[in-house]
């Protein structure tokens, strides 16, 4: 009797265990639902699948808003996660050097990945392509293609879903490019905290004059910092960057010995919670207001 009494314990306990995990992960998707199960690395790639997958799509990421992929450390909610997906988007280009034993430990032989950067022309290894609304729109093709792969009955909506998302990157280049020109040409340059802006400042014009946080995690020196000051104030910048995830210690002190201002709010790896900056095009037209007025 006491033997049963064990192991009819210890079933109620592992039952409650896996509840727990579940409502820790979120709602988990019907059997009977039909639509493609998909995780994304990180929530500004949300938009380009959402966009072109619609109501076909759950989609979930596995870095949480406002963390920053690339310093990021996984938990057993994303293996589990990537378990039960049929289609992971990842951007590629090193940005998630924790992904693949993620991968692994999922085990997940059926699993379809596609990698967003693969194809595209990089700058120094740089990730953040996907902050050039043109190079977005190639992340796009590839996730309607990958859609299309797994789930060609619904091939028709796909391409209209993507064509459609297509003309707003269109028009959202245009428009950036519009209020990026009302710059003085002598005044478009930046130092950011972390080079998450090579490819949009190049599509648009702007000059990186420097980097704080060269590799990701890694703090400047004294010295490193006092050769930003002088090219702060040999180029005439007029603010340094950074995003709400990172500390602004260092951008701060960096300012004041510029004598110039720290502007805290900008995105690029993370949307965030505020409805101002809620998906992939809101974030650009967030970001782009904030830098023009900084600079002009």
């Amino acid at each position: 009797m006491q033997m049963k009494r064990f192991f009819v314990v210890a079933a109620l306990a592992l039952l409650a265990n896996c509840a727990s995990l579940r409502q820790a992960q979120g709602p988990s998707i019907p059997q009977d639902d039909k639509r493609i199960a998909v995780v994304t690395t990180f929530s500004t790639l949300n938009s380009f699948v959402e966009g072109v997958g619609g109501k076909y799509v759950t989609v979930r990421n596995l870095v949480p808003i406002g963390a920053s992929p690339e310093t990021y450390q996984p938990t057993p909610q994303d293996i589990a996660a990537l378990a039960d997906a049929q289609l992971l988007v990842e951007n590629g280009t090193g940005i998630e050097i924790w992904l693949q034993p993620t991968i692994a430990n999922a085990g997940n032989a059926k699993l379809r990945i596609v990698v967003l950067s693969d194809g595209l022309r990089r700058i120094d290894h740089n990730p953040h392509l996907w902050m050039d609304p043109v190079l977005a729109r190639a992340y796009v093709g590839k996730v309607r293609d990958a859609l299309i792969a797994i789930d060609p009955a619904h091939k028709s909506s796909y391409e209209r879903n993507a064509a459609a998302y297509d003309a707003q990157l269109i028009a959202l280049q245009r428009e950036i490019a519009k209020q990026i020109a009302t710059i003085p040409a002598q005044q478009r340059t930046m130092i950011v905290f972390h080079n998450a802006w090579q490819y949009y400042n190049d599509r648009f014009g702007i000059r990186t004059v420097g980097v704080i946080e060269v590799s990701p995690g890694q703090e400047p020196n004294p010295t490193y910092i006092g050769t930003l000051v002088d090219l702060a104030r040999k180029y005439h910048v007029r603010a340094v960057f950074s995003e709400p995830e990172y500390s602004p210690k260092i951008a701060q002190t960096l300012a004041k010995s510029a004598g110039i201002r720290t502007v805290s709010d900008l995105y690029d790896d993370s949307i965030s919670n505020s409805p101002k900056v809620h998906d992939y095009i809101s974030m650009l037209r967030y970001d782009t207001s904030v830098i023009v007025h900084a600079l002009k």
